[in-house]
């Protein structure tokens, strides 16, 4: 298992030196070529390189911005399910239990696991081990609710968000059941960069 997570790990620096390296060409190109279009000298520092990047961009015009590792990290959306596991900080207070309860049933095929005296290393390794895509802990503060981490699998990202105000389901007087279907998300207006990793 460690030597399969060593080759992953080297793998994946690999493919992110890669990256770096085709991010800088196809800037350099893009500079050429927005140079040429605004009929402007060639930035000095290019003109060494100009002569092949130019005779390279008649084959590029096709091409967008160079993918990146982070447009790889769904790249299995779609064909296999996602497995989340929802656990809590340790000693979780029972407001804490109840709302980790509750965010299992808005994450579609999730797991709740009690966290008892588990460090996050050993958590991580069994998600790793169940081919787990998620790992989302809570944490409280006084026994309300404040923080929500997700970790994606296998090289992250992880975020980190805090909750305000949280009011649990079992708070609202006369409620009905919840609906196991699966939740409809609509996003609108999430045309930058940032936005378009989000969905």
């Amino acid at each position: 298992m460690n030597k399969r997570q060593t080759r992953e790990r080297r793998e994946y620096l690999y493919r992110k030196a890669l990256e770096s390296k085709d991010r800088q060409i196809y800037e350099k190109k893009q500079a050429i070529k927005q140079a040429l279009q605004d009929g402007k000298t060639i930035p000095n520092e290019l003109r060494k390189e100009a002569a092949q990047l130019k005779k390279d961009l008649i084959y590029d015009e096709a091409q967008k911005e160079p993918e990146t590792h982070i447009d790889d990290e769904y790249s299995r959306a779609g064909e296999v399910d996602p497995k989340v596991l929802i656990t809590t900080s340790r000693d979780p207070s029972s407001r804490l239990t109840q709302f980790a309860k509750e965010m299992k049933l808005m994450f579609p095929n999730s797991q709740r696991m009690n966290r008892g005296n588990y460090v996050i290393g050993d958590i991580v390794e069994a998600c790793r081990k169940s081919d787990a895509t998620d790992l989302i802990i809570l944490h409280e503060h006084r026994g309300q609710p404040d923080g929500m981490v997700i970790s994606h699998f296998p090289h992250g990202p992880t975020i980190h968000f805090t909750l305000h105000n949280v009011v649990l389901r079992h708070d609202i007087p006369d409620r009905g059941t919840v609906s196991e279907q699966y939740p409809h998300l609509i996003f609108d207006k999430f045309s930058s960069k940032l936005g378009n990793r989000v969905i």
